[in-house]
This record gives structure tokens, sequence and C-alpha cells, in this order.
């Protein structure tokens, strides 16, 4: 055991000097002046190696095709989401908040605060130890902008956050790791779908306007995927062969309406900040239902897991993934492979309306 514990750090320090090593090589006509990231295990860079936690990817075969082939924390065979959005800025890959590194010059360019099992509530995933819920990774960005004000004067650090991209992906947690596990919490016995949601949107739009009163003014606010079509749920065999759980997607959507009115009211209430809602459900089911045409044959089950589907249980260490993985859309039990994730970044990038609304990334970057 010893071992192993000593193995990962080991891995998790020769990533870290790879990344930094790739961001010294990163041109710095970035088309915003740094990027800030909220979210789940979706996006999690590796923060949760440094908690308590159960929900942990720091063992190999994540990370098969990250740098060097090690495993960094990322809950992928490569990279996630976030990567790729800060790929297509110009921006280096952001560390995580926990890394001894994440000081300094390294936070300027930005920082990633996520946390697997964090979600929009206080105790969204508590049954699986530490995480950084949402109000905590704000509470954190708080401490890295003390760090970012003592580098600049006044007008520099005002324009540089304006600037900025702030990147918030959060609640797929809320449902999978609360309302979705009556064993271990009651919220679904005391809320509707409907007033579950209204909680959640209510929470959200509390952190949301903290982080706008910092001075922040660009917001991508990525919606839930849908969360019946994960190997875990189909796995669970409560939907029909071939089909995928649809009172989860049913949850997911309600949401998810809720998020696209918020970012509606907010960019008709706040002028001068600009919203934009990411369709990362509208986005995935269209991978999902044109898979061959993305270059997809794989769409039900995980690259690396155990049971049916390769979602009953999530991928072990030292498990031996499969070897097509650009093939798949699902990594694991709950997450994609980083083939997706790169497509969803460049939706979110440079989509229509349809994928980013009202606004997508690179006209963000332009207003």
């Amino acid at each position: 055991m010893k071992m192993m514990i000593r193995m990962e750090i080991e891995c998790t320090k020769y990533c870290v000097a790879l990344i930094l090593m790739r961001s010294i090589l990163i041109c710095s006509a970035a088309q915003v002046t740094a990027m800030f990231a909220f979210g789940d295990s979706l996006t999690d860079p590796g923060n949760n190696n440094y908690l308590n936690s159960l929900a942990k990817a720091n063992y190999m075969p994540y990370g098969v095709d990250f740098y060097g082939g090690l495993p960094s924390g990322r809950f992928c065979n490569g990279k996630t989401f976030v990567d790729y959005l800060g790929e297509l800025l110009g921006l280096p890959v952001l560390l995580p908040y926990t890394s001894p590194f994440a000081t300094g010059r390294n936070v300027v360019r930005g920082v990633n605060y996520a946390s697997a099992a964090g979600g929009i509530l206080e105790e969204t995933g508590r049954h699986l130890g530490e995480r950084f819920s949402l109000s905590a990774q704000v509470v954190n960005f708080e401490s890295t902008l003390s760090e970012v004000r003592s580098q600049m004067g006044d007008e520099e650090f005002s324009n540089y956050l304006a600037k900025a991209l702030v990147v918030m992906s959060l609640g797929s947690n809320d449902y999978i790791n609360n309302y979705m596990l009556p064993s271990f919490y009651a919220s679904s016995y005391i809320y509707t779908p409907n007033g579950y949601a209204d909680l959640l949107i209510s929470r959200y739009t509390r952190q949301i306007l903290a982080l706008r009163s910092l001075g922040l003014r660009k917001f991508l606010l990525g919606g839930i995927g849908p969360l019946g079509c994960i190997p875990n749920q189909v796995a669970a065999g409560a939907a029909p062969p071939g089909k995928c759980v649809a009172y989860a997607n049913n949850v997911a959507a309600i949401f998810n309406q809720r998020l696209q009115s918020l970012v509606d009211d907010l960019n008709a209430k706040y002028n001068g900040t600009i919203f934009s809602y990411g369709n990362t459900f509208g986005a995935f089911v269209d991978l999902l239902n044109n898979a061959n045409t993305y270059g997809f044959n794989v769409t039900d089950r995980g690259c690396c897991g155990i049971g049916r589907k390769q979602g009953q249980i999530t991928c072990l260490p030292f498990s031996v993934p499969c070897n097509n993985r650009k093939q798949h859309i699902f990594w694991d039990a709950f997450h994609p492979t980083e083939a997706v994730n790169q497509i969803l970044a460049e939706r979110a990038y440079s989509g229509s309306p349809s994928d980013c609304h009202p606004l997508n990334v690179q006209q963000m970057t332009l207003m």
C-alpha cells in the first residue's frame, strides 16, 4: 500500500512537471486574460488527490492517454473539457487549486477548482468523503484572487478580471450523488423534481453572483448531460435494452431548462456581464444518436470498468482498459473519453446557438 501511494505521488509530480513545461511553450496571445473553472469530476484536474476522499482518479489506468501516460487525478483517459477549451483559447493547462505549484505567476492565467463528488449543495457527495462544494470552490477562488491582486495595479487587475472567462459545470452530482440516492439522502422525499431544480438554481445563482461581485464578467454555465445514458445508469437495468434511463434524463432536463432561463434573466439584468448556457445535454445526445458520424461505435458501455456494461463498478487501480478508446463515448461508469471532451469543447467554443446560448465562447472573447 505504501509503495502504491508513493508511486501515485511521484506520478502526480511528474504530470504536473510535464504540464508546466508545456505551458512555457504556449503562445502569449491568449484570447482571455485567464480562465477559472468550477465543477465536479467531469473537470477535476486532480484537486481530490489532496483530499481525504473516495472520489479519486490518481491511479492507473486513468491518464493512460494524458501527458506521459500517467494519472494526474483527471477522471478520464486523457484531457477534460476544460483542458481542451483552454487550448482553444491559447491558455496553458490550468493547475488544480490544491497543487503545491498553484502559486505566484503560475495562477495568473487561471486555476481549476473542480472537485469530484462536489455539487451545488453542501451535502452532495458527503458519503464519498472530502470534496469542495461550489461554495467552497468560490472561497478557494477568493484566495487565488488575493494572490493575483498582489501582482497587479488596481486598473490592470480590474481589466484582468473583466476579460477573464469563468467556466462552471455543476449539478450532475446533485442528482447522481444526492437526489437519486434515497438510501443516503432525503432530498427526493422532500422535493419534487421541479422543486429540487428550483432549489439548485437558487443556490447556484447565489454563487454565480458572488463571483460577479468580485469583478468577473464572462460566464459559461454548462448544463448537465444525459445522466440516464451513462453506463452506471444503463447497467442498473432500469431501462429497456438499448435505451437510456428516462427518469434520470428527465430530471436533468428540468435542471437544464431552469439554467437556460437563468442565463436569459441574468443577461437582461446585468449589463456589462455576459452569461452563456452550454447545452451539454443536446451536444451529448447528438453524439449518441449520430455516433458513427463522429467516429464512435461503442455508445453504451465504459472503456474501463467492471460488471454489466463495464458500469457497475468504475475503473479500479491497474485495470486493463479497452484498446479502441477513440471509438468509445464513455471512459468509465460515469465519465466520457477525451475524444468526447474535445468535441464538446469545440462546440462550446465555436458552435451554433443550439450548442451555446446566446453566444459561444469565441464570440464572448470578442466582446
